[in-house]
């Protein structure tokens, strides 16, 4: 088997509503569809994506420019190719845009392995589980009122979510409190609540607010300081009973290495995209596990429950629902979990009539 080619598609999914978190105000998911073939006519798909379709041309310009490199590739050589693409890259960086590309292409790769061998990655990765914990990431923003708050909570209980997160940040302690409480009052002591300060505070900001908030028995308090500021971070930590979460903004196991040496935070976050693709995914979970820290996948839903399904010490994933309309395939919530799909590769494929439906 070998690689015969490379095609994209770019696509603009909207969102229902506009939101906003504490440093981004969303209105669509853009992302680029990536399909590599081959000479047996099986396919791989992966994607990538940035919001408001910010410098998508971009990471489309870097996954076509990585075409050569995988032309007449046996596409099980998913660590020599990944390896070369890594190489290759150096001069241009090895964070940012070309690992992004270099992830949507490494994805579809291993959906071709899983495909060939008629398995789902998570078998062909060692199987850890067939179902895995999930938090509704998809509401509770900044951008809505505490009654909106509390309806969209209702929602997801009623839904099936026995978890779930709200949006802080910078400006008045209390009136975060406020809104954390209210969102508390109604989902109950038994349903598990995150915090997600998306980068948006100082470190003594983090500790203040994160104080206060540890009342309401958080799961996790994320990113609450800018992703660079590993002190900052650590720091947090320290002052906190709350676990620390955050690594979803950090780039291949090198990023998860000087996160875990700076003790900056309990629960690292890999984003599948970020990180380097399931390869580099495998790697920095494995790096994870030798401090015995838990692992969470940010965001891609669809495409992060194989590694949910093969990491023994990933405990819950992110149900974002941003991606769901270019699927076939649907992610379904049964009493706070989702099962990882059984159909070969990854399990799920872009849907033609919403791909047609969203092209830009």
């Amino acid at each position: 088997m070998r690689v015969s080619g490379l095609s994209t598609i770019v696509v603009d999914v909207p969102l229902p509503k506009q939101i906003r978190s504490a440093i981004h105000t969303i209105k669509s998911a853009t992302c680029v569809l990536v399909t590599v073939e081959t000479d047996e006519g099986i396919s791989g798909e992966g994607m990538a994506f940035t919001i408001n379709g910010a410098r998508i041309r971009s990471v489309e310009a870097l996954i076509q420019d990585l075409e050569p490199m995988i032309l007449g590739r046996d596409p099980h050589d998913t660590a020599a190719i990944w390896q070369e693409m890594w190489d290759a890259l150096n001069f241009v960086g090895q964070k940012g845009i070309p690992i992004i590309g270099m992830s949507a292409v490494d994805t579809a790769l291993w959906d071709i392995v899983g495909k060939a061998a008629g398995k789902p990655l998570h078998k062909l990765f060692g199987a850890a589980r067939d179902s895995v914990p999930a938090y509704a990431s998809g509401g509770l923003w900044m951008s809505l009122s505490i009654d909106e708050l509390q309806q969209e909570a209702r929602e997801f209980i009623a839904q099936g979510h026995h978890a779930m997160k709200i949006r802080v940040g910078k400006g008045n302690v209390a009136s975060h409190v406020e809104r954390v409480a209210a969102v508390r009052d109604v989902i109950g002591p038994n349903i598990k609540l995150m915090a997600d300060g998306n980068q948006s505070l100082t470190a003594k900001e983090a500790i203040r607010l994160g104080r206060e908030l540890e009342r309401f028995d958080l799961t996790w308090f994320e990113e609450p300081v800018p992703c660079w500021d590993f002190e900052g971070h650590a720091a947090v930590r320290a002052a906190l009973d709350t676990p620390l979460a955050s690594g979803e903004t950090e780039y291949t196991r090198y990023g998860m290495r000087q996160m875990i040496e700076a003790k900056a935070c309990d629960i690292l976050m890999p984003d599948l995209e970020r990180i380097g693709g399931y390869t580099e995914f495998r790697r920095s979970a494995a790096l994870a596990a030798a401090f015995d820290i838990p692992v969470t996948p940010h965001l891609f839903t669809e495409y992060s429950l194989c590694m949910a399904g093969s990491l023994p010490n990933c405990f819950i994933v992110e149900h974002m629902p941003w991606f769901a309309p270019i699927y076939t395939e649907t992610v379904e919530i049964a009493e706070g979990e989702i099962a990882i799909p059984d159909r070969p590769g990854h399990g799920f494929s872009f849907n033609p009539d919403a791909v047609d439906r969203f092209r830009m």
